[in-house]
């Protein structure tokens, strides 16, 4: 005669619930698919490797490095996919034997975050540099070989006085003499026939300017303070923009121009070969 099992005897024990649980890596990846996140959105959050989250989630422990490194995963990608992590250490504990003895907290997760790319030194840009610093140097150097005696030409761009030009100005009564910047003798003994040659000083206070050539292209823009000059040159012409006249005084081709420009206005000029104008 057999016995038939009672309803009671059907319910299921608590050791079955136990089993019935899911594996840490299944909990962790079904959190992550419930929360719509790609294995790809949980690295780019953690900073873990993919390689990494995708054996965790198949309760694959061993690329971690060890039990002290998978506790730190779990808890960081629990949190990732909004998980209590406390559960899953617990469990990851239960089942590798218990909690690992602590250990250095300095080279925990270093070896598995990802690193950014140490690029080496740039040496195309080096390069380039380089070789725009030689062709200046070259072409600053030829642009004063046509001087006389050794005295250099005073025709570069923002060129002031040497100190044995601005002693040559003090008259022998021992007045000094105007303090206002204005072209040297050689400055205008170089200033080319065949080209335009625009000399810009802040006599009376400071100005700004701007300085085309006549294909337009851009060779000044900026504050002139009161003392500082500027010498521009081109082949055919110089578009000017002044923006305190008053404060200006001009030089083209070696002679000084004497508008009466106002205080505070605002000046349009364009300069050729043949300026100043005679008569």
């Amino acid at each position: 005669m057999s016995l038939a099992n009672s309803p009671e005897d059907e319910r299921p024990f608590e050791n079955d619930r136990e089993e019935a649980r899911l594996p840490v890596g299944r909990a962790l990846k079904q959190a992550r698919i419930d929360a719509g996140l790609t294995v790809d959105d949980v690295s780019n959050a953690t900073r873990v490797r993919i390689t990494i989250v995708h054996a965790i989630e198949a309760d694959n422990f061993a690329p971690c490095g060890g039990d002290v490194y998978a506790r730190g995963h779990i808890r960081t990608l629990a949190k990732a996919v909004h998980l209590d992590p406390a559960p899953l250490l617990a469990q990851f504990d239960a089942e590798h034997g218990g909690r690992p003895a602590p250990t250095p907290a300095a080279p925990l997760f270093e070896a598995e975050r990802i690193r950014p790319e140490r690029r080496g030194p740039n040496w195309t840009a080096a390069m380039v540099a380089a070789i725009v610093a030689v062709v200046g140097f070259v072409g600053f150097t030829a642009f004063r070989g046509g001087d006389d005696g050794g005295a250099g030409t005073q025709v570069a761009e923002g060129s002031t006085p040497t100190a044995a030009e601005s002693a040559s100005t003090t008259p022998k009564g021992g007045k000094p003499a105007d303090p206002t910047p204005g072209p040297s003798d050689s400055a205008i003994a170089a200033a080319p026939q065949d080209k335009v040659t625009v000399q810009v000083s802040a006599a009376d206070g400071r100005s700004w300017i701007s300085a085309k050539d006549h294909n337009g292209r851009l060779l000044f823009d900026g504050l002139l303070k009161q003392g500082e000059s500027k010498t521009f040159q081109d082949s055919d012409k110089i578009n000017l923009v002044l923006g305190d006249a008053g404060a200006i005084q001009l030089y083209v081709n070696g002679k000084k121009i004497e508008d009466d420009f106002q205080p505070g206005s605002v000046e349009r000029l364009t300069y050729t070969k043949g300026d100043p104008q005679v008569g």
